[in-house]
This record gives C-alpha cells, sequence and structure tokens, in this order.
C-alpha cells in the first residue's frame, strides 16, 4: 500500500475527504519525525512505538573491492517495534 492508497482508505473508514485525510496523515507524520529529531519517543498503546537508536561505528568492507576496508561512522537510525495488539492481528 502506498501513500495515495493510505489516505484513500482513511477517507473511507473515516467519512473524511481525500484531501482532509492527507492532510491528516501528513500531520501525524510530521508530528512523529518533530518527537523523533527531538529525542522522544512516540508510543501508541496497541499500536506499537517509534522510536531512534544509535548505531555505533564500525568498519565494514567495500562490495566493490571486499580487500578494502571502510569505516562506516556512528548514526542514528529510526525504528517501529509493533505493539502486543498488531502482533495478535497480524497472526491471527
Amino acid at each position: 500500500m502506498n501513500k495515495a492508497e493510505l489516505v484513500s482508505k482513511m477517507a473511507e473508514k473515516s467519512a473524511l475527504t481525500k484531501k482532509d485525510a492527507e492532510l491528516a496523515l501528513n500531520s501525524f507524520m510530521e508530528s512523529v519525525e518533530e518527537a523523533l529529531v527531538g529525542g522522544d519517543k512516540v508510543q501508541l498503546v496497541g499500536f506499537g512505538t517509534f522510536d531512534v537508536r544509535e548505531r555505533k561505528p564500525r568498519q565494514g568492507r567495500n562490495p566493490r573491492n571486499p580487500e578494502q576496508v571502510i569505516d562506516i561512522p556512528a548514526s542514528k537510525a529510526p525504528v517501529f517495534k509493533a505493539g502486543k495488539t498488531l502482533k495478535e492481528k497480524i497472526n491471527g
């Protein structure tokens, strides 16, 4: 499902126009982004948690030249952990 399909589904389920549903989805995504950038985590009980994890610096190999060792710098990565209710629905 892509963004346009999600907006259509949201509009259908909520009796909103597609334009309002898209505005709501964009607002949600911006709010989550702002929270993660600010160092917070977003916890939606029953659905899941959006969080930021630190990745340590490490060494890797260049795929084009496996003999060449490269240094990979530390970084932050957004992660999503599904909640118990969502996992139960997926697993039936």
